[in-house]
This record gives C-alpha cells, sequence and structure tokens, in this order.
C-alpha cells in the first residue's frame, strides 16, 4: 500500500499545483528528494507524517489508505463520440474503483500478477501492413479460427492477463476504454453497443495493451473503425481490422470484385454476421485487401447495411433482450472467493460495484459462478 501511498500524494500535489519543494515545507522535510522518494516509493510515509497530510492537504484519511480508489497510478485510453469531459471523469473514477476492486481481491485470495507482458514489435513509424499482419498473426498463433471475435475475450484473460470487463458507462458515447498500470491490464467495453462495434473496440484496445510501452495512447480518441488523424489509432485500427476479419475467411466468402448493388449490400451483410462485425468495417477491410474499389463503397447507402443481423434503427429494441451481463467471468470468480473467504462483505463489494445485494446474486448466476455462502 506504501506505493499507492506516494502515487496519492503525487497526485494530490499536482492538482493542487504543488512543487515538490512547496509540498516538503508543508511537511517540514529539509529538501525534495524526501517527497520524490515518497512519490515513487522509495519511502514509507510514517503514521505522523500521514496525519500532516490529511490535516494540510485537506483529504480524508481514506484518500491516502482506501484499497479501493484508484488515485495518480492509472493510465487510461478512452474511445469515446463526443463525450464532455466532465462526464468522462467522473465515469473514469467510477472505473478505477472495479478495477482498484480487481487487484485488491486478487491479492487477497493470493494471486499474484503475471510476471511478464506480451507486447508487438511495432512503433509510429511501422506501416499499416505491419499492423494487419500483426492482428493476423494473432488470430493465427492463438488459434481463434473462422470467427475470431467469438473467442477474443477469453484469449485475453486466459493468454495474456488482461481483464476484460463489460460496463454500462454513464454516457452511450463511451464505447471502451484500456487501462495500464504498474501490475494489471484491463480493457473496458461499453455491453449497450452493437456486438460488431463491441467487437472493434475490443480487439482495437488490446492493440493499445500490447504496443503501450512503444506507442503509449492518447487519454482521450474519438471512436472510430476507419479514418482517424492520429497514427497510433489508425494501426490500432488495422491490427483490430486483420485480427476480426482474417484475409483467407473474406476472400472465400465471396467474388467480391463481380458484386455490385443490392448483391453486394446482401453479401456484405451476411458476411459481416458471420463475422460478427458491422458490415461497414468489413467493407473497409475489402478495400484494404483490393478486393473492393473504394469508388463502389462510398455508394452503398448507409441505411442498407446492417450490424450482425441487426438494421441499425432497431438495434436499441433488441438491447435489453441480447445484453451481455456485467464485468466478465474472471472478475466474478475472484469477488466470489473473496467473499467466501471473508476478505470483503456481501454489501461492501455490492456497494463498490454499484448494484444490489440481490443483483450481485443475479451477476453469479450470469456468469455460472456459484453464489458465495453469504447469498
Amino acid at each position: 500500500m506504501s506505493n499507492a501511498i506516494g502515487a496519492r500524494i503525487k497526485a494530490l500535489r499536482e492538482e493542487r499545483k504543488l512543487s515538490q519543494e512547496e509540498l516538503a515545507r508543508i511537511f517540514g522535510f529539509k529538501d525534495r528528494q524526501t517527497i520524490s522518494a515518497i512519490e515513487t516509493g522509495d519511502r514509507r510515509l510514517s503514521a505522523d507524517e500521514l496525519l500532516v497530510a490529511v490535516r494540510k492537504l485537506d483529504a480524508p484519511l481514506e484518500y491516502f489508505t482506501d484499497p479501493f480508489r484508484l488515485v495518480g497510478e492509472g493510465q487510461f485510453n478512452w474511445r469515446q463520440s463526443g463525450v464532455p469531459a466532465a462526464v468522462l471523469g467522473a465515469y473514469e473514477r467510477v472505473a478505477g474503483q472495479l478495477i482498484a476492486a480487481f487487484r485488491t481481491l486478487r491479492t487477497e485470495v493470493g494471486e499474484k500478477p503475471p510476471l511478464e507482458r506480451r507486447a508487438l514489435r511495432l512503433t509510429k513509424s511501422s506501416r499499416f501492413e505491419d499492423a494487419g499482419e500483426a492482428g493476423e498473426r494473432f488470430a493465427a498463433e492463438h488459434k481463434l479460427g473462422d470467427v475470431p471475435a467469438q473467442r477474443l475475450t477469453e484469449v485475453m484473460e486466459r493468454d495474456l492477463n488482461v481483464l476484460v470487463l463489460m460496463v454500462t458507462p454513464n454516457h452511450s458515447g463511451v464505447s471502451g476504454a484500456a487501462c495500464r498500470l504498474p501490475d494489471l491490464d484491463v480493457v473496458l467495453i461499453n455491453r449497450d453497443e452493437v456486438p460488431g462495434r463491441r467487437h472493434f473496440d475490443l480487439a482495437h484496445e488490446l492493440f493499445h495493451i500490447l504496443t503501450w510501452d512503444a506507442m503509449p495512447p492518447v487519454h482521450v480518441e474519438d471512436a472510430t473503425e476507419i479514418g482517424g488523424t492520429n497514427r497510433v489509432e489508425q494501426l490500432a485500427n488495422a491490427f483490430a481490422s486483420a485480427l476480426l476479419m482474417p484475409a483467407r475467411v473474406v476472400q472465400a466468402a465471396a467474388d467480391w470484385r463481380t458484386l455490385r448493388g443490392d448483391a453486394l449490400i446482401a453479401q456484405l451483410n451476411a458476411t459481416a454476421d458471420h463475422l460478427e462485425v458491422t458490415s461497414s468495417a468489413l467493407m473497409w477491410r475489402l478495400v484494404t485487401l483490393e478486393l473492393l474499389a473504394k469508388s463502389t463503397v462510398l455508394v452503398v447507402p448507409a441505411d442498407a447495411i446492417r450490424n450482425n443481423g441487426h438494421p441499425t434503427g432497431l438495434f436499441a429494441e433488441n438491447r435489453a433482450a441480447k445484453r451481455l451481463p456485467l464485468f466478465s467471468g474472471r472478475f466474478v470468480e475472484i469477488v466470489a472467493r473473496a467473499v467466501e473467504e471473508g476478505r470483503v462483505s456481501i454489501r461492501k463489494i455490492a456497494g463498490l460495484l454499484g448494484i444490489s445485494v440481490d443483483d450481485l446474486g443475479d451477476l453469479f448466476a450470469a456468469h455460472g459462478v456459484p453464489a458465495p455462502y453469504e447469498l
């Protein structure tokens, strides 16, 4: 917890626009090096010094000591469309609480973080073709089959130790996010998105996780499956497209160059349904593979293509019936073990997750996780 306290001291110092020298004077230290050592975790804060922080920085003790908070540690990359900064910031705090809960409870039940992280050998100067080849290679190496979207979450959690959380953000414009902690990688996906968009967001954020050190993503990006002005996002889109739509599968689906009009639209929708991607993403994948001309794609009516079999305008009507359960099986398993072992109470964890105790029981059932004895 000492490293977390140091990170929170730093976050609060920066929020208050204080230099290390100014904070050293507040604490009564002789030099800023002591503050630097505290912020990096090289020096522990004594109990008396912690009380000084509470009193002179006007912050509650829980701000520094609550393990179910994420303050000054996580780096987020948000995919969104027109979400006000204040709204996104408020949801980031909620998401941070979920991530902190998993990290804390994972430790409490005796699990250790992985010793190493997987990374792609790509940089900002890599070609889009390089990113696409990396996506195809990832799908092949992890045996994702002809419909990679179906097993991508499982592979990310099992093989890469990336926590995947299905969430309900406080704004419909939030598509998802990637979060990097010193000991944990997390991807959050808006479960109310159409399936094809969910899958694309997942593969896109996977790229950020795999290239975080070489290409740290921006804090906020516009959610799009094509285009964009940021090269890192363009590379991420190329990776995601190739991962979800392997060339061999797309090429075998039809003689694309001969299709026009209604025949092309029907085949696009059918192939997108099969691959569980959006028809628009498939169209641009076909352009990349030179199976369709860009001029052909540009005249396809937007209201004629579908999202996984759901006409765009009708998806909202089907949303409730097809909504994925909250969070993930991995997340819920850790919560259940922690409750069973008495590491956290049912009421505490329900409050942290923002659901009722009754809903918590339904959550365990939805993921096929035996309910702890307290329920």
